[in-house]
């Protein structure tokens, strides 16, 4: 790359640094680099070409020099290359048109474990690469993340095949017999035909073309998603595997057909068909909340952004074998308008959504954007507006916008709502709540759940404390009726980043004690807070008070696993992400019968005829 092209950075590209801010990239004013190009100091990366065995991550040795070191030194990873070729519009008139924008991939200060950085100025940083397409360099400042002044930028590094289909995530489809496999490539539709080649071990293969989606610059809402944030998201493609047979073992690879006919393959992976609906046997599925991203590495300042992230997924991972489904409830990456770190939070995860189905809900660090039709107005998806979830995940959803859907395995059924759209009676999105809870056969499906973002159940979190309702506002008024006529057994909640346990309680009262084992009727439904998977944990403290609803509280990072055995027995635990042990548990034990009798307020009508 040449140096003197940056003269760009002289100019405002929209995007102010949040000192704290949750996603670290916004700590940097980038629009406030200036060019300050020294001889002298030096940056050099190796190797030069990753994958060439088909990896689609590698490690890069960073080394680099300054004879004037300071502290506040910093590495930037940049992806494409030639970063300063970058233009983006001017959001308003009365800013001057920039001639860049764009923030690093990530970041890394210089002083990181090279302790006589500061006397030497020599250093070197092991930076982990995933393959996003493009070609990265790496570039040294200082000045700080407020006053960055570039100084040096390195020779390019990239990958064999930077257009490679990557990181496929498995979802539900539509019925209990089709499977979903949605990826990522650098290649259009003009330059590749897509398609999945699969079948059962020692059968025929078969062949499943693929639909293509992307996104542009313009759909974006606001910055930093259309300014410093933006970066191509590739090809987004899906492709529908039908007709599978239950529980049944499949392989399956990614392809592309160039016009001259060759082949680009991906890796061998496999996946397990779903049980038949009602199916009687062992079923297990993992839910969580705000998991977010991390870097493997120690970029990005992961210890204060989101440190359980890697800790969780990689105990998801050691249980892999274990698990049938993993249900992620809103808040998925926190690239709040940095578009690179989806592609990083695909990369993290790929190990689990290409084996097992990784179901999303929608958070507000998804879709909230004033005047874009979010329930609430304020600024959290960094101008995504939804559209990177939606486009990068498949939901089993009649409208993806809208997010909320059911979705079956085997004796489960769950009810995923979209709490950044209105819930209330009279709404759509109500009367899908309504129709998902009572349409469900509890002679088949005896597990019924319902899951959302933001805490519409409850919570004795201090913020919801201090706005009085231990709820999302208007939360449970409009749904606790509900949940106790069609007798939902639990509801699963993130957005809060703890873990709470509730007696079975209704209209804030427990209607049964809470306790490790639950029998005979259901009484009313136990509410669970599981937003403890990744994202930083300071602001979620609980409150001081005696709830009496409150059962069990863990400040920490976690995860929930619900077992089914079989028609009768359920088995639920937490586990701490740290260590991968059982911290809270309990089971309920119900025959169909059970699920026929009544309690508080679902009784229904009877008659005096006979």
């Amino acid at each position: 790359m040449r140096l003197w092209v940056v003269v760009a950075w002289l100019f405002v590209c929209g995007a102010t640094a949040l000192a704290g801010g949750e996603q670290p990239l916004s700590r940097i004013a980038i629009e406030r680099t200036i060019l300050a190009v020294n001889d002298s100091v030096h940056v050099k990366a190796s190797p030069l070409v990753l994958g060439l065995k088909g990896e689609n991550s590698g490690w890069v040795q960073v080394e680099f020099f300054h004879p004037n070191p300071s502290k506040d030194d910093w590495i930037g990873v940049f992806s494409p290359a030639n970063f300063s070729d970058a233009i983006c519009e001017p959001e308003n008139n009365s800013q001057q048109p920039p001639l860049l924008c764009t923030a690093p991939i990530k970041y890394q200060f210089a002083k990181f474990k090279n302790s006589g950085y500061t006397k030497s100025g020599k250093g070197n940083l092991k930076l982990q690469l995933i393959n996003q397409r493009e070609d990265f360099s790496f570039a040294l400042f200082s000045g700080g993340l407020m006053k960055p002044k570039l100084i040096a930028v390195s020779n390019m590094v990239t990958f064999a095949n930077p257009k490679a289909p990557v990181y496929p995530r498995l979802a539900q489809g539509k019925s209990w017999n089709e499977m979903t496999i949605t990826w990522t490539s650098g290649y259009d539709i003009k330059e590749a035909v897509p398609f999945v080649e699969w079948g059962a071990k020692d059968e025929p293969r078969f062949l499943s073309p693929a639909g293509t989606l992307t996104f542009d610059r313009n759909s974006m809402c606001g910055a930093p998603a259309r300014t410093v944030g933006w970066r191509h998201p590739g090809y987004i493609h899906t492709s529908f595997l039908k007709e599978l047979w239950p529980d049944s073992p499949y392989t399956y690879r990614l392809g592309h057909r160039l016009p001259n006919g060759t082949n680009i393959w991906s890796k061998l992976y496999s996946f397990k068909a779903s049980p038949y609906p009602g199916q009687d046997s062992l079923q297990q599925i993992v839910i969580f909340g705000d998991m977010g991203k991390a870097e493997a590495d120690g970029s990005n300042e992961f210890n204060d952004f989101q440190p359980g992230s890697l800790n969780t997924t990689n105990q998801i991972i050691r249980d892999l074998e274990n698990i049938d489904m993993v249900v992620h409830i809103g808040d998925i990456c926190y690239a709040n308008g940095y578009l690179s770190q989806w592609d990083q939070f695909t990369s993290q995860i790929e190990p689990i959504a290409s084996t097992v189905p990784y179901m999303i809900g929608s958070g507000n660090h998804e879709r909230d954007w004033p005047g874009t039709g979010s329930f609430y107005g304020n600024i959290d998806s960094g101008g995504e507006c939804g559209v990177p979830a939606q486009t990068v995940f498949y939901t089993p959803a009649e409208n993806r916008a809208k997010f909320w859907y059911a979705t079956d395995y085997g004796m489960f059924r769950f009810c995923i709502a979209n709490t950044e759209e209105d819930w209330r009676p009279g709404t759509e999105q109500y009367k899908f709540i309504e129709q998902c809870l009572s349409s469900v056969d509890r002679q088949k499906q005896p597990w019924l759940i319902f899951l959302a973002h933001r805490v519409l159940g409850y919570s004795s979190c201090t913020y919801y404390e201090m706005e009085g309702t231990f709820e999302e506002p208007m939360g449970r008024e409009a749904l606790q009726e509900l949940w106790q006529k069609y007798k939902v057994d639990l509801s699963f909640y993130g957005h809060v980043h703890n873990y709470e346990r509730t007696c079975p309680v209704y209209q804030s009262q427990c209607v049964v004690a809470a306790s490790d084992y639950y029998s005979g009727p259901f009484m009313a439904t136990t509410h669970v807070v599981v937003g403890g998977a990744g994202a930083n944990i300071a602001d979620s403290k609980f409150t001081t008070s005696n709830i009496q609803w409150s059962h069990f509280r863990d400040f920490d990072f976690g995860f929930v696993k619900l077992t089914a055995f079989n028609h009768s027995s359920l088995l639920f635990e937490y586990k701490k992400s740290r260590d991968g042990n059982v911290y809270d548990h309990f089971t309920i034990s119900r025959d169909y019968r059970d699920v026929l009798a009544c309690s508080i307020d679902n009784c229904p009508r009877t008659t005096l005829a006979t």
